[in-house]
C-alpha cells in the first residue's frame, strides 16, 4: 500500500500545498493578529542567509546601514501627496499612547522615504555630502486585506535603501546598479531563481517614483511574484522636504534620489519556485544546512562515525548538521529533512559502516547511492555546485515553457490562466492595461526586444510581460 503524501499535491491544490509546506517544514506560523506571522527558527535561518549575502552586496555598492524610527508623524506623509495617496489604504495609525490621546497621530512605517528625507535635509548641506547612501534592515506595516504567510503579511521584514545624489544621471545609474548588481545577481547566483528584470508601467510604479525597476519571478503555478524593486524618485521628496545642497558653482540645488527594497517575500518565492510534492528544495549556496548526516540506528560505532563525518565535512567548508537523535524513528527524521529541503543527506547504519560507505541522498537531483565515506569531502562540494546549477536551469526552463507570445488582449488573458504572456506594449498601452486589470491580470513589467531593461516606457519595441500575480 502506497503511503499517504505528507503534503497536498501541487497539481491538486497549489495554495493548500504552499500552506502545508510552510507549516510542515516549520518555516512560519500565523500570528495572533490577522495578517501577522511568526517566523520559526528554520524559516528565519533562510532569511538570515539572505540578509548576510545581500548586506555584503549592498555595502559593496557603497551604502551604509542605519536605523530610523518605527513611528512617523502623520504630517510627514501628507507632504508628498502622491506617496500618501498610494499608501493610504495600508496605513496603521496610532492615536493614543501612554493612556492619552496623542497631539498628532503617528503612522507605523509602511516605508521610510518621508522620515529619512527629513533627516537627509539636515545632513546634506554641500555637494561634498553627496552621494549619501543609506540602507536599513527593519520591519514595516502595511494593513493587508488578503494575507498569506511570507507573500503578503501586515507586518514583514525587509531592507530599504535610500540615497541622495547631485544629478539625475547619478541617481538613475545607482538605482540601476542596485537592481543589477545586488538584486538580479543575488536572485540568479544565490537563490537560483531565473527572475526577469524589467521596468514597471506608470500604473504599477511605486508611489512618488518617476521610474521603478523590478525583478519578476514565475512561481510553480505560473503566477508572477515581484521579488524586489529599485526606484528612481527624481526630486519629488527633495522638494517636499527641502533637501538641497550647495553646488560647486554656489547654487542651491535639490538632490535626486533613489529607494530600493527586498523583503521576506523572497522566502515565499523560494518555496513556490523550487518546492515540489515532497517539500522544499533549498539552493546549496543559500542553505543554512547543506548536508545533514543521519545515524540510522543508535549503535555506538555509528554515532561516533556520523560525528566524525560531520567534522570532516565541516573541515571541507560545508555547512553540516549531525542528526544523532536515534530515539526518534529514522523514517520520520528522513521525511522531516526532505520537507526542509536540505540539499544532501548522508545516512549511516551499522551495515554501511562495515562496508566503509554511507548512503548519499540528493534532494535536488533525486536518487540515492552508496558512497565511500572517505570520498565524501571531495565529492560533496561538486554536488553542491551541480545542484545549484540544476535549480537555476529548472527555474529558467519552467518560465520559458509557460511563457507565450501573443498579439491580442484576449490571448493575453487566456495565457495568464496558466503562465505568462508577452505582448507588444504599443498594441496594448495603458487602455489595454486597464482592461486586463478588470480581469485580474496585470502588466508585470516592460522589457526591451532583446530582453534588456528599457530606458523609457515608450522605447520602440517594448514588450509587456502580462500575468496574474501574488
Amino acid at each position: 500500500m502506497a503511503k499517504a503524501p505528507v503534503l497536498t499535491p501541487r497539481a491538486e491544490d497549489f495554495p493548500r500545498w504552499y500552506q502545508d509546506l510552510v507549516n510542515k517544514a516549520e518555516l512560519a506560523d500565523n500570528g495572533p493578529v490577522r495578517g501577522t506571522m511568526v517566523i520559526r527558527p528554520y524559516g528565519y535561518s533562510l532569511w538570515e542567509r539572505m540578509q548576510q549575502d545581500m548586506d555584503a552586496r549592498i555595502k559593496g555598492a557603497g551604502a551604509q546601514n542605519a536605523y530610523f524610527p518605527l513611528f512617523i508623524p502623520q504630517s510627514y506623509l501628507t507632504k508628498e501627496a502622491e506617496h500618501v495617496e498610494g499608501f493610504a489604504p495600508e496605513l496603521a495609525v496610532v492615536t493614543h499612547g501612554g493612556g492619552k490621546e496623542l497631539e498628532e497621530p503617528v503612522v507605523v512605517r509602511p516605508t521610510s522615504e518621508t522620515i529619512i528625507n527629513d533627516y537627509f535635509s539636515k545632513w546634506v548641506q554641500s555637494y561634498r555630502d553627496l552621494p549619501l547612501l543609506i540602507n536599513q534592515w527593519a520591519n514595516v506595516v502595511r494593513w493587508e486585506l488578503r494575507p498569506r504567510v511570507f507573500l503578503r503579511t501586515t507586518e514583514f521584514l525587509w531592507q530599504e535603501g535610500h540615497t541622495a545624489h547631485a544629478t539625475y544621471e547619478d541617481a538613475r545609474d545607482y538605482a540601476a546598479r542596485i537592481h543589477r548588481d545586488v538584486y538580479a545577481d543575488f536572485m540568479e547566483n544565490v537563490l537560483a531563481i531565473d527572475a526577469v528584470p524589467g521596468r514597471k508601467t506608470v500604473k504599477e510604479r511605486f508611489a512618488g517614483a518617476i521610474n521603478t525597476l523590478t525583478l519578476e519571478g514565475m512561481m510553480g503555478d505560473g503566477k508572477a511574484l515581484q521579488l524586489s524593486t529599485s526606484h528612481e524618485l527624481g526630486q519629488n521628496f527633495a522638494k517636499a522636504f527641502h533637501t538641497r545642497y550647495l553646488s560647486k558653482d554656489g547654487h542651491q540645488e535639490y538632490v535626486w534620489q533613489t529607494s530600493w527594497g527586498s523583503t521576506t517575500r523572497m522566502v515565499g518565492g523560494l518555496v513556490m519556485i523550487h518546492g515540489d510534492d515532497d517539500g522544499l528544495r533549498v539552493p546549496p549556496r543559500l542553505a543554512p544546512i547543506q548536508v545533514v548526516v543521519l545515524a540510522v540506528k543508535g549503535d555506538e560505532a555509528v554515532l561516533d562515525a556520523v560525528r566524525e563525518i560531520g567534522d570532516r565535512l565541516r573541515a571541507a567548508g560545508l555547512r553540516v548538521h549531525v542528526d544523532d537523535r536515534t530515539d526518534t524513528p529514522f523514517g520520520r527524521r528522513a521525511v522531516d529533512w526532505e520537507l526542509k529541503g536540505v540539499p544532501v543527506r548522508v545516512e549511516v547504519g551499522p551495515r554501511d559502516l562495515e562496508n566503509g560507505t554511507a548512503v548519499l541522498v540528493r534532494r535536488i537531483e533525486g536518487g540515492k547511492e552508496p558512497t565511500p565515506i572517505g570520498a565524501l569531502p571531495e565529492i560533496l562540494p561538486k554536488v553542491m555546485e551541480d545542484d545549484q546549477a540544476l535549480l537555476l536551469a529548472q527555474s529558467r526552463q519552467h518560465r520559458e515553457n509557460r511563457t507565450v507570445d501573443v498579439s491580442t488582449l484576449e490571448e493575453a488573458v487566456e495565457a495568464a490562466a496558466t503562465g505568462w504572456a508577452r505582448i507588444p506594449w504599443a498594441s496594448l498601452g495603458p487602455e489595454g492595461e486597464a482592461a486586463l486589470a478588470e480581469q485580474g491580470v496585470s502588466v508585470r513589467c516592460l522589457v526591451a526586444e532583446d530582453g534588456s531593461v528599457p530606458e523609457s516606457d515608450d522605447q520602440p519595441g517594448n514588450v509587456a510581460l502580462v500575468a496574474r500575480a501574488y
